[in-house]
């Protein structure tokens, strides 16, 4: 496999960008080597600098439901691009998707949109603290909300793939206001919530776990989380900025039942263009500037061209069968990537969630944290590469969820479990 455009150009960006990248993980710390440079992508593959094809299951990391460039999104961003690309106004746009989305979430009555998903959760904490009038919030160990100064504190993602637990810059004024408890652990979250008494404001959490990999909760987890919260007085905001039109057309709330006072969304939303939003009844959205004191805006909040590539992307997802199709797929993957694994002597166990999911290098499914902690990076590391050579391109790190679109066939999948226990195989040997 030549890749030597790609580690020129790595080289040449090193220069000018931190790191030679704009978003850590994309720098393949997590899996040693120079990172690949894509040059287009269409349906479920992408291309690189150097004209390599490769089945991609990153989909830029979730958005690409429908696979890349699907004619619809494109057209709709052309369309719409030929009116104008921003307005910093009001347009239908923004009405029509948020009517789509309710739709999608009935119980959702009034919806913000932003820029990014990291903005998005930034701002639905700010929400929650002006309308309880308390400051602290609690995470889960692993789970990343974006790269908002109280959120950087034992998150997941490129976080931990760079083993940066914490992040400098966050001030500790700050940073003593957010509490950490395990995912999936709802004994320590009421030991917490009853120790902190009323200084909760919220509790934040990813309802399926996927900046760890993708893990999902335990039965009856997210179902007490939400007692724990009304019981208490916080807020439950569930961060479906992954799962949202991912594991079921309502995301998360919708496959396991469990409303949240606040969620927020990105990724899918916005078809792959940059965008976000949060959401939640009109009781709590009311605080919310113009109508409420708590401030929140952005110029390209909103603007023409994320809201048509996300009508072009959610519209088709109402169909029927989209979801059930996806799962299907997507566990068939999941399941054959665990066998190829164990096949070769490999511990290995699998998540699949929606069009979702995860091979864990660990012989039981993790739980928590400190679980997928266990996995043996190294091996990983090796089995990406292995993959790449043979035209797969998998998230480099260990500790990111595998996506599934439309455009993947059975064909792809086949494709791809023959590739893996090659990989297995050749990982194993070193």
């Amino acid at each position: 496999m030549d890749i030597s455009r790609s580690t020129a150009l790595f080289e040449r960006a090193n220069d000018h960008l931190v790191g030679g990248v704009n978003s850590p993980v994309r720098a393949f710390r997590g899996v040693g080597g120079s990172p690949l440079f894509l040059e287009r992508a269409k349906g479920a593959k992408v291309y690189d600098a150097d004209g390599n094809e490769y089945l991609d299951y990153v989909q830029t990391w979730g958005p690409a439901i429908l696979g890349h460039a699907h004619d619809d999104v494109v057209k709709a961003i052309s369309d719409q691009a030929q009116k104008g690309t921003s307005f910093g106004a009001p347009c239908e746009l923004e009405i029509e998707l948020a009517e789509l989305v309710k739709k999608a979430i009935p119980h959702i009555e009034k919806v913000r949109f932003v820029s990014s998903g990291t903005e998005a959760t930034m701002s639905a904490l700010r929400l929650a603290r002006g309308v309880t009038g308390r400051d602290g919030i609690v995470k889960c160990e692993g789970c990343y909300h974006g790269h908002g100064d109280s959120l950087l504190v034992k998150a997941g993602s490129g976080v931990t793939t760079l083993g940066l637990p914490d992040s400098p810059g966050v001030p500790a004024d700050l940073a003593k206001h957010t509490f950490n408890v395990p995912y999936n652990d709802a004994d320590a979250l009421e030991t917490l919530l009853s120790e902190a008494k009323d200084q909760i404001a919220c509790v934040i959490l990813e309802p399926v776990a996927g900046n760890m990999g993708c893990v999902p909760p335990q039965d009856g987890y997210l179902e007490r989380v939400r007692e724990l919260c009304t019981q208490h007085g916080a807020l439950l905001i569930f961060d479906e900025v992954m799962t949202g039109f991912r594991v079921a057309l309502g995301g998360a709330q919708e496959r396991f039942g469990v409303e949240a006072d606040i969620v927020t969304f990105g990724k899918v939303i916005g078809g792959g263009l940059p965008v976000g939003a949060f959401a939640a009844k009109a009781d709590i959205m009311k605080h919310l500037a113009p109508e409420g004191p708590i401030y929140q805006a952005g110029t390209l909040s909103g603007n023409p061209l994320a809201m048509a590539a996300g009508l072009a992307t959610l519209t088709p997802l109402f169909a029927p069968d989209v979801y059930k199709n996806l799962e299907t797929r997507t566990k068939k993957l999941a399941e054959g990537l665990h066998d190829a694994a164990k096949s070769v002597g490999l511990p290995a166990s699998f998540t699949a969630v929606g069009s979702m999911f995860s091979c864990f290098l660990l012989p039981e499914v993790p739980k928590t944290f400190s679980d997928v902690k266990q996995a043996d990076t190294a091996l990983f590391g090796r089995f990406f590469w292995e993959m790449l050579k043979r035209g797969v391109y998998l998230a480099p790190s260990a500790f990111e969820a595998g996506f599934m679109s439309t455009a993947h066939t059975d064909d792809d999948v086949e494709t791809t479990l023959a590739a893996a226990k090659e990989a297995f195989a050749a990982a194993k040997d070193g």
